[in-house]
Formats: structure tokens, sequence, C-alpha cells
């Protein structure tokens, strides 16, 4: 195994930046459903102590540094546990989400989304109007404290905004309903697409300027299975496109957190101005193969390279695979492998450890 020169925080800023690493970041996502799946220790170990006990490039999220103020609208949470509901509320009528809590991998999910009808898109438009943006002094200071006490042993990341269409699509009003009314009702559809745009832009100059996290998300989740190729294009690139213009001028590192089929977009995300893209998902759960990514996408980093039917075989299976993905590459300058998306439960920790020695003595071409 090859001497550490980096930590983990600048092994992962230098792939970020497509430069030199002492050895391949690796970084196994797993989430609250993790530990519950599995025996002692480990069911009753912290996450950061199973990453520790792995031997994890850690990749950990701070909070944000922005609120929201409204004066004409308003927004309102109840939530038992069990039920959450989302309620919100403008002078022309109010619109109402639930979501439902599932046990096994511990998150929420929409059942019920806010705009059903029409009419209620313009509802929607009023409450994104209403929003002033501005910086949080308590949140920033939180922020700040956390990024201190992460120091050098990981990656701390900022979840800033989603752009309009995949907000639309996975929060607003559903996969069905949203195609439906924005092939019916394509101009008020995208006048809620530029009211979010321009939310997204206040939040994202304020984080710019001040989040002191090393790296900053659009949890975009994109995947030609939500939205084609043409609507991304038309709808969703020219936003990506200005967040990621703006990133760069104020000298920062944005990445698109995209964990769904890509092969089709690749020459948009080429040209969108990332510096990353993380959950890089391969077949059979995504289409991208890191040699896709690299072929078209040749200055972003990836993050990701495998899927998580891959991570319920055998440490021996995901090895090689890896490595056939590995090697065809024409270097590995920009590359971090992960479980792309969250790590299947399924998977053992002592699987993944083995995967994590063998990443961290593969003979990365980096020059």
């Amino acid at each position: 195994m090859p001497a550490e020169t980096m930590t983990p925080k600048e092994r992962w800023l230098a792939a970020c930046r497509m430069q030199p690493v002492d050895r391949l970041p690796f970084w196994p996502k797993l989430d609250a459903a993790y530990p519950r799946a599995h025996a002692a220790p480990f069911c009753e170990m912290e996450l950061d102590e199973i990453h520790d006990w792995i031997g994890s490039d850690q990749h950990t999220g701070i909070g944000g540094v922005t609120k929201e103020i409204r004066s004409a609208t308003s927004v309102k949470r109840t939530d038992d546990g069990h039920v959450r509901y989302t309620r919100y509320i403008a002078p022309a009528g109010s619109l109402v989400m639930e979501e439902h809590f599932d046990e096994a991998s511990q998150s929420w999910h929409p059942v019920r989304f806010p705009v059903t009808t029409p009419d209620d898109i313009g509802i929607m438009i009023r409450m994104y109007e209403d929003i002033r943006v501005e910086r949080d002094e308590e949140r920033l200071r939180r922020a700040r404290e956390q990024a201190e006490r992460t120091g050098a042993k990981a990656l701390t990341k900022d979840w800033v905004t989603t752009s309009g269409l995949m907000r639309w699509i996975e929060w607003i009003a559903g996969v069905e309903n949203g195609h439906y009314f924005l092939a019916d009702h394509e101009d008020e559809v995208v006048a809620l697409f530029e009211a979010i745009h321009r939310v997204n832009l206040d939040k994202i100059d304020i984080t710019y300027a001040e989040s002191p996290a090393d790296v900053l998300y659009l949890g975009e989740n994109t995947s030609t299975t939500l939205a084609s190729p043409d609507q991304y294009g038309r709808y969703c690139f020219p936003h990506i496109a200005e967040y990621a213009r703006r990133a760069r001028e104020a000298d920062r590192l944005l990445v698109l957190h995209m964990c769904g089929c890509l092969k089709a977009l690749l020459p948009d995300l080429a040209a969108a101005g990332a510096a990353a893209f993380e959950a890089f998902t391969s077949p059979t759960l995504g289409d991208t193969t890191l040699f896709d990514g690299r072929s078209a996408c040749p200055d972003v980093c990836l993050i990701g390279g495998t899927n998580a039917m891959l991570w319920t075989k055998s440490a021996e299976t995901i090895i090689a695979q890896i490595e056939a993905d590995l090697d065809v590459l024409p270097h590995h300058r920009g590359i971090v492998v992960t479980s792309a998306g969250v790590m299947p439960p399924l998977c053992k920790p002592e699987t993944i450890q083995s995967v994590c020695e063998w990443v961290k003595a593969y003979p990365a071409r980096c020059n």
C-alpha cells in the first residue's frame, strides 16, 4: 500500500480539482438506516465511528447559511414522527404536501404533492415571489463551528439548493402531474421555474460568499428517467450553467448531485461548468460508467463509479468490477470511488472495509 501523504480533506480537494493524489479517495455513503441493519458493535456505533473502522475518506455535511423571509405568504409544518404536513399559505389559497416516514430507510417520502391542479401553479409562483433571502447569522455561526470541528479529517459540503425543473418534478408536482402540466401549461410552469431560479441565485450568491464548506452541492437527482434530454437542455441546463459560472467567479467548487441515468445528458453536463458530479452511478442501476464520464467530461471530477446492486455481491466481485472500470481510464485524476448512491444495508461493514483496503492499494495513475 502506498504511503499516505495527504489528509482526507486534501485528498478530496485534489480530486475535485483534477489534481494528482497520493491514492484514490474512497467514501461509502452510509446513512441513518445502515447501523440499524447490522449486529453489534455496528448497530451501537455512530456513522463517524463506522467510517473510522472502515478507513473511509469522510465527506460530511454542514449546515447552510441563509434564511427565507416572507411578508405575504407563510409555510407551516406539522410532524408527528410518522406523517408530516407542509402547508403553503398565500392570499389566493393554500396548498398541502404530505410525507410519510419510512422506518427501513429512515427517510421521508412524499405521498401527496402541493400542486395538483393548474390553478395551484399560480399559488406556488406567488409563494416563491414572496421569498427574500438573507444571511442567517446563527446558522452561519453553527456552520463555522462544524467546519472547525471537522478540520482535516473530512471534506465538508453544504447542500445549497435545487434547480426549478428538478424541484418541480421531485417535490412540487410529482413526476406524472409535473410532466402533464409542463406540456399543457408550459408558460405557467416556466414562470414558476424562473421564480425558483431568482430565489436560487440569491441563495447561491450569499452561500458562495459566506459558507465555510469546502464544496457546495446542488441536490439535483438528475436522471433521464425523470426528465428527457430535451427538457433538461431547455429548462434546466441554462440555470445550472449560471450557478456554475458564479461558482467559478467566486472560486468555489460546485458539485452536482445526480444519482440516476445520465449517459444521454453527458454533452450538456460537460458544458455546464461544474467541478464534480456526485453519485455517478454505473449500470445496471445507472447507465454511465467512469469511462463514459471521463470520455465526455474530461475536466470534471467523477464521484461514484459503482451501483447499489454491485454492493450486494462479494468483496471479490465488487473489487473485480471496480478494477476493470479503473484500468480502462486514461488516468485517475478526478476520480473518487464511492457507493454512488446510498450504500445498501445488505452490504456488510467487513465487505466495505475489504474494498476500501483494495482501493487504497490500487496503483492510481495521476501524472
